[in-house]
């Protein structure tokens, strides 16, 4: 795709556009304008393709049709140039074919804000920061979840417009953190003095400080900052690095960014070299060993690395100071008051000591004051005392941030400090599903979703994770599947070191901090005797049957595997797990890896939620040994291949007690499986993201507990069958971005249960009449243009609201 779009294929085209506007009279004025179109948006696209950036899978298709738009324009512009002159009858029709062509691009460029996706981890970034804070009144949370009946449903947008009402710490114009004062605005200025130097000394720019300074807030605001995004022509790619890089991979991001050649086709770009300046921000780099490896002596490149230790030169390194007394006064009051001061009738003296213990740390200060929210003055008396006895074993920096950390984890209950240190389990710097979040909690202390939601939105509320909303999604609609979770990698250090004490053998979680070739030697050393660990995290590369050692572990529940490579063998040990009822498979690598020994999943009867990302899921067969209760299954980014062949399994055997369906950015889906209509317990089916099914299976009506429907981003989606207006209990229907999809069916005013309908994006050209029937819809969000077709609805259903989202961008020229 990647050459197609930004390539030799574009180039070329555009020189025959220009050939034929100098030949064709009749095509002279549409192949000029073409031409120049192209001419301009090719770098930009060229960018997104190259940028590093993690594009969606549906993202990626809307370039390869675009892509095949071209391709199919150049193929015409071959034909006209060997029309003869006379032929007017041919000429007139390569007119006609050309002005459609023209139509269709002129519309993807005018629709699809180029820049926005060459900025899309500007825009991530953005996203982190306006979800960084969350409303803390517990009261009217629990009235949110308590009448939270699906997922995607109201209450859960209203949670989250909630958070995002209540963000204190917004940006400014320029970028900078107001809340944060002139120590970040100044450090922006040295940077950027850093950064503007014409000297070679300036190609390697360093920002560094203690843990929780405030370092990485700096780099992503130098990253939005437009003075530097001027400077750098807008070129700017920023990278977390982390303590266990991928280097391989980082180094070919960076490479293709600099110089728009894809190691994959080994096509380069001539329009992406040069002396273009380029900014390359390393967030989280920690060794001189994994930096030199991803430096490139390309002119005009500048690299900035953020890290605790000093990397670049003494003197073209910035560090970040702490705050000083007025400053840390206000990010503190408002993490503890969501006000800049401290309210009237509170004891000022108080507050002043417990700043004065965080010691200008801005990580602290967030960290503290978020778990003193609400509580009374005695309380806070404790928290002085705690804090000032939380000594730290040395007098490094990083000790005292630790320390001041874990006295403030004192007042969590059992399950919220649970999750908390859970978290450990996860790579660092890496994006968490919260999908995945809600699944372990939900087997570990047998909760309901919202119950778990609620323990996520805690932590959320004392500065101990943030919550971020995929970016591809409208900022007002939302539910758990569009929210990822990250935490800062010292709170991930707190988890860690918590979870870690004790011997092997007794701790209740077995983690990994970071990746490594092979298993921990203590864990080894260890294995002559069983381990009582409920949560087993384990972080490698490639894996082999001859690189694990037995390991017993008859009380895990759940298993985290996160690996990067293209071959994986599951550890035999999976097969003793009795107990386990939750299994995350993840593959961090570029590629579907293929996993071996799958057959060891003969011995999970317990379990209940299966996650694979990124692999080749083998292939089911009438002799495969039922999942008898797995509950929940989701396929993200994965290589389906045969797997759901439904001439040779029966889906319904093989998960009797599914009820939650998952299948996303799965490229092959062509279609599902009849026999999954076998499967009656079946709550909610979501298929995202996939670009070649085209329609769904009969017989959906004998799925009685149907309730969640959700189908978005499939453009090649025809229909849906007349049969889901006989499900009983459907309450919620996305059909987002199904772009081919015309009509719903005639019937549908028969599903009395449905209560929300999302089709934003969606090519609907009319309702059908029964509509009207649908009395227990309350909510409908669709494109302005459609808008009318609900009047009649609107009118005759009480209680409804029609509302137009905001629309993101033009889909109109993916119609033939």
């Amino acid at each position: 795709m990647a050459e197609l779009v930004g390539g030799e294929v574009v180039t070329e085209l555009v020189k025959q556009l220009f050939a034929v506007s100098d030949k064709a009279f009749r095509c002279r004025s549409i192949a000029k304008n073409l031409a120049t179109m192209i001419q301009n948006v090719q770098p930009t696209i060229t960018e997104i393709v190259y940028s590093g950036v993690e594009v969606s899978e549906h993202r990626q298709v809307q370039l390869r049709m675009f892509s095949e738009t071209l391709d199919k324009c150049k193929k015409l512009t071959d034909k006209v140039l060997k029309c003869h002159r006379w032929n007017m009858v041919r000429q007139l029709y390569h007119v006609k074919k050309m002005e459609d062509l023209g139509k269709k691009i002129t519309r993807f460029i005018q629709g699809l804000p180029l820049h926005i996706l060459a900025d899309v981890h500007h825009l991530r970034a953005d996203a982190e920061v306006r979800l960084d804070r969350i409303d803390r009144n517990c009261d009217s949370l629990n009235e949110k979840l308590g009448s939270m009946k699906i997922r995607g449903s109201e209450s859960m947008r209203e949670v989250l417009k909630m958070a995002e009402a209540t963000v204190e710490m917004v940006t400014d114009d320029d970028g900078g953190f107001q809340n944060l004062g002139a120590g970040l605005e100044l450090g922006k200025r040295k940077v950027k003095e850093l950064l503007f130097r014409s000297s070679d000394e300036a190609r390697l720019v360093g920002i560094s400080g203690m843990s929780g300074s405030g370092k990485t807030t700096l780099a992503k605001a130098i990253e939005r900052d437009e003075e530097v995004r001027g400077h750098f022509g807008n070129r700017v790619l920023f990278l977390i690095v982390s303590q266990s890089p991928n280097v391989e991979e980082l180094r070919s991001l960076i490479w293709g960014f600099l110089t728009g050649y894809d190691a994959g086709s080994g096509v380069a770009h001539p329009e992406s070299t040069g002396q273009t300046r380029k900014l390359v921000i390393l967030d989280d780099a920690w060794t001189w060993e994994s930096l030199d490896q991803l430096m490139f002596n390309i002119p005009g490149t500048s690299t900035l690395v953020v890290s605790r230790s000093k990397l670049a030169g003494t003197r073209t390194t910035y560090d970040v100071e702490l705050l000083n007394k007025d400053e840390a006064m206000s990010l503190f009051c408002l993490s503890a008051f969501n006000q800049k001061s401290v309210p009237p009738g509170f004891s000022k003296s108080l507050v002043q000591q417990v700043v004065g213990e965080c010691k200008g740390l801005p990580l602290s200060l967030k960290v503290v004051g978020a778990s003193l929210k609400n509580q009374s003055e005695k309380y806070w008396e404790g928290a002085v005392t705690r804090l000032s006895k939380s000594e730290p074993a040395d007098e490094t920096h990083d000790s005292r941030v630790f320390a001041q950390i874990e006295a403030s984890l004192e007042n969590l209950d059992l399950k919220t400090r649970d999750c908390f240190l859970g978290l450990g389990a996860f790579p660092e710097d890496k994006k968490i599903p919260l999908d995945v979040l809600i699944n372990v909690l939900v087997e570990l202390h047998d909760l309901e979703d919202t119950s778990a939601f609620a323990v996520v939105v805690d932590l959320a509320n004392r500065n101990l994770l943030t919550l971020v909303k995929d970016p591809r999604f409208g900022a007002m609609y939302t539910s758990y599947y569009d929210i990822f979770v990250t935490q800062h990698d010292v709170l991930r250090d707190v988890a860690l070191r918590l979870s870690n004490r004790g011997t092997v053998n007794r701790r209740e979680r077995l983690l990994m901090p970071k990746r490594e070739s092979v298993l921990p030697r203590e864990w080894e050393r260890s294995n002559d005797e069983p381990y009582n660990a409920r949560v087993v995290s384990i972080h490698t590369g490639e894996m082999t049957e001859m690189d694990w050692f037995d390991m017993e572990l008859p009380k895990a529940e759940v298993l985290i595997l996160n690996f990067s490579s293209e071959k994986y063998v599951l550890p035999p040990f999976i097969a003793r797990m009795g107990r386990l009822r939750a299994l995350v498979i993840i593959n961090n690598g570029m590629s579907p890896a293929r996993l071996h020994d799958f057959s060891i999943f003969t011995n999970l009867a317990k379990l209940r939620s299966l996650w694979l990302e990124r692999v080749h899921v083998p292939e089911l067969s009438s002799s495969t040994v039922p999942l008898k209760n797995l509950h929940k299954l989701s396929l993200i980014l994965c290589k389906l291949n045969n797997s759901f062949d439904q001439t040779q399994v029966d889906i319904a055997q093989i998960f009797p007690k599914l009820s939650d369906l998952t299948i996303d950015h799965c490229g092959d889906l062509v279609e599902l499986p009849s026999t999954i209509c076998g499967i009656t317990s079946l709550n909610s089916i979501s298929i995202t993201n996939c670009p070649r099914i085209k329609e769904l299976p009969k017989h959906l009506s004998k799925l009685k507990a149907l309730q969640l429907l959700r189908l978005y981003a499939c453009p090649e989606l025809k229909s849906l069958p007349a049969e889901i207006c006989e499900l009983p209990r459907l309450k919620y229907v996305d059909i987002s971005q199904c772009v081919s999809l015309y009509s719903l069916p005639e019937e549908i005013g028969k599903v009395r249960t449905l209560e929300k309908i999302d089709m934003r994006d969606c090519s609907l050209l009319s309702i059908p009449s029964s509509a009207v029937s649908l009395t227990s819809l309350r909510h409908v969000i669709c494109d302005s243009d459609a808008l009318s077709m609900w009047e009649e609805v609107e009118k005759a259903v009480p209680g409804l609201h029609v509302e137009a989202a905001e629309k993101s961008f033009s889909l109109d020229w993916l119609d033939e």
